[in-house]
Formats: structure tokens, sequence, C-alpha cells
């Protein structure tokens, strides 16, 4: 088993290597390979993503990806390594579980999104005169098909109920009418599973007031990155807020947070988001679920134990954390 570590900028200096050695402790045969992308690299090298890095990451077909510095305007030449790194591997299903944690949000929250990561308006083709700018918003049947059958298979393996279905077809219908109705294609071949679908603006409303209620949401994907922030806000925050992003035979573990420039090099970053994405990747990349459980209770167990960094009200640091889920492992 090989892993592509990709700590990227800010925190995710911080939070990947701790977050890799509690992993290392679980798999002590594990293979791990660094590499570089983010906003310095693009400084350093021209290139937020560079060629060595994809080769990396292929060749591993496991990639944790900790955090990414993006420039607020336009600069030339730089595209985000992140959307670059699902596309060009083929992740096309990002999966954004929202759980109650120990201390840390709603009770009684168990809510995936599964969004789809390789189209939309994330396919990066704007044009401007100057006085107009224009936007592509790509959608296929093919890519629509693939992430619709990701997330009803996901929702059926786990004994989940119900998948709706987000879009915003009764103004786009060409566009996000293809993305409901490839869903509803794939939803018939899953008749235990209830399947409903709500516009994404009354989605938000009502995830909003009751995230409890929803199961399982499948969204393209600028709803769905909105829509999986939202509910992370009930979860704990972005430092609990963790995401695999699922291909054939290749995923990257990302966790949700940014660079958080605020706080890097401190070391109090909250690695719980780095060590849940760990735990998806064992799951449903490796096939190793016992292991993933595993560590998925022993970041419970800490923090119930009130062991926190300070973002959740505590004063752990990011490796002092650690150290409590190796011991708890």
């Amino acid at each position: 088993m090989k892993l592509c570590v990709i700590a990227g900028d800010g925190i995710g200096q911080e939070v990947v290597p701790q977050a890799v050695r509690v992993l290392q402790s679980m798999l002590p045969a594990l293979q791990t390979v660094t590499a570089d992308a983010g906003w310095a690299t693009f400084q350093q090298q021209g290139t937020a993503l560079p060629a060595a890095t994809l080769a990396a990451a292929r060749d591993c077909g496991a990639v944790l990806f900790g955090a990414v510095s993006s420039p607020a305007r336009a600069v030339a030449g730089y595209r985000s390594p992140i959307v670059q790194l699902r596309r060009q591997l083929g992740c096309h299903a990002n999966l954004r579980p929202t759980l109650s944690l120990p201390g840390c949000g709603l009770p009684g929250l168990d809510v995936l999104i599964v969004r789809e990561n390789t189209e939309d308006l994330y396919v990066g083709e704007e044009h401007s005169d100057g006085d107009t700018a224009t936007a592509v918003k790509r959608i296929t049947r093919a890519a629509s098909l693939r992430v619709a059958e990701s997330a009803f298979a996901l929702a059926a393996a786990a004994g989940r109920r119900r998948v709706t279905i987000v879009h915003k077809a009764n103004i786009l219908p060409l566009t996000d009418g293809l993305f409901r109705d490839c869903a509803r294609e794939v939803a018939t071949r899953y008749p235990q599973l209830q399947v409903d679908e709500m516009l994404v603006d009354t989605a938000a409303l009502k995830l909003a007031q009751a995230p409890q209620a929803f199961d399982v949401l499948l969204a393209p994907n600028l709803y769905g990155d909105i829509l999986s922030d939202l509910a992370a806000a009930f979860g704990g925050g972005l430092g609990v807020a963790a995401s695999l992003n699922l291909g054939q035979g290749v995923a990257i573990a990302e966790p949700v947070h940014g660079s958080a420039p605020d706080i890097a090099g401190q070391g109090v970053a909250n690695p719980v988001a780095s060590l849940l994405s760990l735990a998806m990747l064992l799951r449903h990349h490796w096939q190793l679920p016992a292991f993933a459980t595993q560590l998925e209770l022993a970041v419970q167990h800490v923090l119930a134990a009130g062991t926190r960094t300070p973002d959740l009200g505590g004063s752990a640091s990011t490796a002092a954390f650690c150290d409590a889920v190796m011991a708890a492992l």
C-alpha cells in the first residue's frame, strides 16, 4: 500500500504529517511518498500541481491532500491544484459526511452529501472582454450517471434509507435537468431506497432548519460544494469536516478546511478532519472497514475525554491530540 502525501499550504503542513503518523501506527508497512502542490509551490515552480506530483499520485493511487492557499484574484497560470488533481485522476464523486461528534455540533446528525466532482462550473472555462464575463457550466450524461451510481450504491451498501436529488432544473432545464434525469434513471435500480428531489435553494433552507431530516444528498459540483460546507456548521465546523474524492481505483482524502494562515505555524490546528478523511480512505478505497471504524472510534474517544484543539474550546496542540488518538488506538 502506498500513500502520496501532499501537505500543501498553511496548516496543511501541520495536520497532514501528524495524521500520517497516526495512520502509520496502524499500518506499519504503509509506504509514503511526499509531493508538492499549492500556492507556495506555484510561486516557487510556476505551477501549482507539478508533473512529478501528478505522477506520484497516479502511482500511489491513494492521496492525502492537506490545504491550499489561493489568490483572491486571477493570477496568470494559476489553477487550483486540488481541482486539477480530482479531474486528472478521475475522482468523480466527492463524499462529504457530517456526523455528530462528542461535544461538537448537533446530536443525532448523520448526513452524507455526494457531489459530482469533475464538471459543472468547476471546469474553469471563463471568458471576459472587460465588460462581460462568461463561465461555462458543463453537465454530461456520463458524469451524471457515474456519480449517481456511486451515490446510490454507497447509500444501499451502508443501509441508508433515502437519497435526495438536488438541482435547479426549473431555471436550468438542460444542464440541471440532465443531471436530475440521470439520477432518476439510476434510482430505478435501487427500489429499496426512497428517492425524492429538491431545488437547491429549498434544500439549503431545509438543511439550515433541520439537517437531521436528511440522509443522503446527491448534487452537481457547485451546489454540493456549498451545501456540504453549510452542513459542516452543524457538525462542529470545518476543523472536523472530512471528505474523500473517489474514483476508479484511486482516491484523494481531503480535509475540507483551508490553509488558515491566521493560525499556521502555531501547532494548534485541528487534525480531526485529516484523521477522519484517512478513515474514509481506509473504508472506501483500501477496503479496510475495521481499521476505519477503529480510527473513527479513537477520535471520538479522545474528543469525549475532553482533549480538544482551541477551535473546539480546548488547549491541545495538533501533536498532542494525535498522541491521544494513538494512545486510544
